[in-house]
Parts: C-alpha cells; structure tokens; sequence
C-alpha cells in the first residue's frame, strides 16, 4: 500500500525546508506553509529563480505567528507577524500574475533581508482567502498562500527513481551529471512511496490518513530543481534536460502533482491533520 513518507513546509516561499513527522492541513494547504515571502520593490515574488541562496536561510516558525530566522552566515532575526487588520502597511504582491493584498513587515525586517538582498520586503498573507486558485482547476471557494499555485504539491520515489535512472542512462560517461538526484530539489510538500514510476499523472482524486484531496493537475517544472538545495549552487541541466527527454507533459517538463484539499463548502478551519505512514488510496 502506497504510504506517506515525506512531509515539508516551507515557512517564507523559497526557503530551507522544515519536516516535521506530522502536519495539520487547512483549505490552503500546509498549516504554516508560504504565509510569508519576498517581494521586490513592485511587489512581485522573489524566489530562488532570482536568488538560489535564499534557500539557505533557515526559519523556525512560532505558535503565535513570528518568526525566528538565521542566515547562512548566522546572524540571527525574529519577525512577528504583520496584519492589516491591525493597521501594518499593506503591499501588492504578485506571484505569477496573480496579485493580492498582504501585510508588510517592520522596516528593520525589510533593512535586514535587503543587506542579503537589496530591494526585497518580508510580506506576509494576513488573510489567507485574499488569493484564489485558478478557477480553470479549482472549486469555488477554493484559495491558497504564497505557493506557486496550488495548496499542496505531492511527489514520489517512484517518479524519482526512474527519473534518476534516465539521468545516468542519459549520460553514461559523466558519473558527476549521472548522479542521483534527492527529492529535496523538488520542494514538495508531500512524499509518497509505494507506488509505479508517474503513477500520479493519472491519478484525480486521493485519500492520504482521514483526508481527502483532488489533483488539479501536474507541476510544470523551472530553474530551481537544477539548485543543490544544502549548498545553494546550480548543478547544471539536470534535472530539466531529462525531463524534457522522458517526461514532458504538453510544453511542461512534468515532476509531481498538485493538490487541494477537498472541504465542506464554506469551511475555514483546520481538515486534519497528516501523519508520516499514512496510507495513500487512489479514488478516481
């Protein structure tokens, strides 16, 4: 039986992961998933497609809603948690041309992250209904956080197994490019094991422990699978190039896919919670 064998959150959008052995799950995905993020002076995401040594800092997220973050050269920062509602400065963000309301952070937050990076701001997405799915793949009501577009992104080993055999397949004489990939450079939110290499791209609808999701549809991938996610480097081609060879969905290089939570309608609270061992049945 297919099982759950990785879960991860990412705190602030493009940063080094957390992977706890359980998470709770709201409409929008992960609790405490892509609340926060860097924007530019226009309000637009930054990422590790502009910034792959963003995915070194560490955050450590608190119950209340702050934050305490360390650099990678181990100065260290604690960030509580803006809010319109409670009069902090509103931004504009956009991720991906979908533009929403978020709460800027104190001005020594923003002078801090722009010693790393100059121009960025720390917004955080007070109101976690401010950003709709894509209705093309989305219910009504359905929204998520600072992700790339969707509340949850599932992977498996199978897919990266079979996806790290094309890759030394495709270079048999370089044992540096041949080498294994780790799932880590994926970023997912969802591990599974136990399942057919690309098994999920048919999959419409899942259970995974008490909860129930549907698959809006595959991840198209980008830059930030070529980062070594401990050191921050770009290794090359790959995995793209083999992607390209072997998994290409349309015009997307395809690795995982997207996920929502499946709710009452007009239900705001939290679904459930998952569990590393949750079993995993394929419905539709």
């Amino acid at each position: 039986m297919p099982q759950l064998t990785g879960l991860y959150i990412y705190p602030i959008k493009s940063v080094y992961r957390l992977s706890p052995e359980s998470a709770q799950v709201e409409p929008w995905g992960l609790l405490g998933d892509r609340r926060w993020m860097l924007v530019d002076e226009s309000g637009r995401a930054v990422t590790q497609r502009e910034e792959p040594a963003l995915g070194q800092f560490r955050v450590l997220p608190s119950p209340d809603g702050s934050l305490a973050i360390t650099a990678p050269d181990g100065d260290r920062l604690e960030v509580a948690a803006p809010s319109t509602a409670d009069g902090d400065p509103e931004v504009k963000a956009e991720v991906f041309g979908d533009f929403f309301t978020t709460a800027l952070a104190a001005p020594e937050v923003n002078d801090w992250f722009a010693g790393y990076f100059p121009g960025v701001r720390l917004v955080h997405l007070d109101d976690p209904l401010s950003r709709p799915v894509d209705p093309e793949h989305a219910g009504p009501g359905d929204t998520v956080t600072m992700a790339d577009g969707y509340p949850l992104l599932l992977t498996t080993t199978g897919s990266l197994d079979e996806l790290n055999a094309r890759i030394a397949e495709d270079h048999p004489d370089d044992e540096q490019k041949a080498a294994a990939l780790p799932m880590e450079r994926f970023r997912p939110n969802l591990v599974v094991d136990g399942t057919a290499a690309w098994a999920e791209d048919n999959w419409r609808r899942v259970r995974i422990g008490e909860l129930t999701f549907r698959v809006a549809g595959p991840c198209g991938r980008c830059l930030v699978t070529t980062t070594d996610q401990e050191t921050g480097v770009r290794r090359g081609p790959e995995p793209l190039r083999a992607l390209g060879r072997h998994h290409k969905i349309g015009q997307k290089l395809v690795f995982g896919q997207n996920l929502i939570p499946e709710r009452p309608e007009g239900f705001r609270g939290l679904l459930g919670t998952l569990h590393l061992g949750d079993e995993l049945t394929v419905l539709e």
